[in-house]
C-alpha cells in the first residue's frame, strides 16, 4: 500500500433500510496519521457508515475501502490491522476482566502487555472482576483497553467515551489516544464518531459533518476555525443595521452576535462604520461549527 494512499476511502456510499436512506451518496477520504472526526446527529448515518466499512453491513451501492482493500472480499486482512470500539459493547458474562483481555489478545499477532497493565491501573479496573458485574462505563473502558493494546494501524471508535465519567473521558482522550498516535507518528490513524466534539477538539485534524446520510461539510479543523468566526458587537443604542453577508445575526438589546463564513474582515469593517462601543472576533470551535450546521446547509462552504 502506498504510504500516501487513504486509510479509509468512501465514494458515493449508499445504504437503505426499507425506504429509509440511512447513508445517501456519502464520500470522504481519511489520510494516514490523522485523527478524523465523523460528526452528525443521532440517526444521521454515522454507525451505518462504520458498519459498512467493517463489513458488518453490506452497502447497496458505492465504494467503501480500508487500507485500499474491500472489506467484503478481504475481511480478515482488513480487521487484523484495525481495532473497533462500538457504541454498545458486550462480553461473555462468565469471563473476568483479565480473561476477557486474554481472549482478545489471542486473536492478535501483537499485544502490548505494558499498555494493558497501565490502562487497567488508570481505569481502576479489577482484573478478577466478572464481566457481568461491570457497569456500562467499565465495559467501555475494557473495550478501549482491548482496542489500544494491539497497537493497530487504525482505531475506529463509535461514541468511544459513552458512559465514562468526565475525568476518565478527558484522560482517555488526551492521554490514551494522544499516546497511541504519538507512538508511531504518521501511521496510526483514528476515525472517531462522537457527539462530545468539544472533548476531542485538540486532537481532530479533519472532520466530516453528515446530515441524513449526506456529506454536509468536510474541512481541515484549522481551516474551519479560520473560516468560521463569531463577532460580538455592543453599541450605545439598539443597533439598526443589515449584514446580508453574515451566516446569522442575533440581536439582543444593544448587542449583536454575528457568524461569519470566511468574510469576517468585511463584516468587521462594516460594523466599525457604526462606531461600536465594543467589538470582538473569535474562531468558532468545532462544536460550534457543528451546532451551526443547519445554517451551513443554506450557504456555500
Amino acid at each position: 500500500m502506498n504510504p500516501d494512499s487513504p486509510i479509509i476511502e468512501i465514494r458515493n456510499l449508499s445504504r437503505r433500510y426499507g425506504k429509509l436512506d440511512a447513508v445517501n451518496g456519502l464520500s470522504l477520504s481519511v489520510r494516514p496519521g490523522r485523527c478524523y472526526g465523523f460528526f452528525g446527529r443521532n440517526g444521521a448515518g454515522k454507525t451505518t457508515t462504520i458498519k459498512c466499512l467493517l463489513n458488518l453491513l453490506r452497502p447497496d451501492s458505492g465504494l467503501a475501502q480500508v487500507f485500499g482493500l474491500d472489506p467484503r472480499q478481504e475481511e480478515v486482512a482488513v480487521k487484523s490491522r484495525l481495532a473497533y470500539v462500538p457504541d454498545m459493547v458486550a462480553y461473555y458474562p462468565w469471563m473476568t476482566v483479565a480473561s476477557t483481555l486474554e481472549y482478545l489478545a489471542s486473536f492478535r499477532k501483537h499485544w502490548n502487555g505494558d499498555i494493558e497493565a497501565d490502562l487497567l491501573k488508570r481505569f481502576q479496573l479489577d482484573p478478577k472482576q466478572k464481566a457481568s458485574h461491570l457497569s456500562k462505563g467499565q465495559r467501555t473502558q475494557l473495550a478501549l483497553i482491548g482496542a489500544i493494546c494491539p497497537e493497530p494501524e487504525l482505531l475506529v471508535l463509535d461514541e468511544p467515551t459513552s458512559g465514562l465519567d468526565p475525568i476518565v473521558r478527558r484522560e482517555f482522550i488526551e492521554t490514551v489516544i494522544g499516546a497511541y498516535q504519538s507512538g508511531d507518528p504518521g501511521r496510526r490513524t483514528v476515525f472517531v464518531s462522537t457527539h462530545l466534539i468539544s472533548e476531542f477538539e485538540g486532537l481532530i485534524d479533519e472532520f466530516t459533518i453528515i446530515e441524513q446520510g449526506r456529506n454536509l461539510l468536510t474541512m481541515e479543523a484549522d481551516a474551519a476555525r479560520d473560516r468560521f468566526r463569531k463577532i460580538r458587537a455592543r453599541f450605545s443604542g439598539e443597533p439598526k443595521l443589515s449584514l446580508p453577508g453574515a451566516l446569522s445575526v442575533k440581536t439582543s438589546g444593544r448587542e449583536m452576535e454575528i457568524l461569519a463564513n470566511g468574510n469576517s474582515e468585511q463584516l468587521l469593517a462594516e460594523l466599525k462604520l457604526h462606531q461600536p462601543e465594543e467589538l470582538r472576533c473569535e474562531s468558532l470551535s468545532l462544536e460550534e461549527i457543528f451546532v451551526a450546521s443547519d445554517t451551513l446547509k443554506r450557504v456555500p462552504v
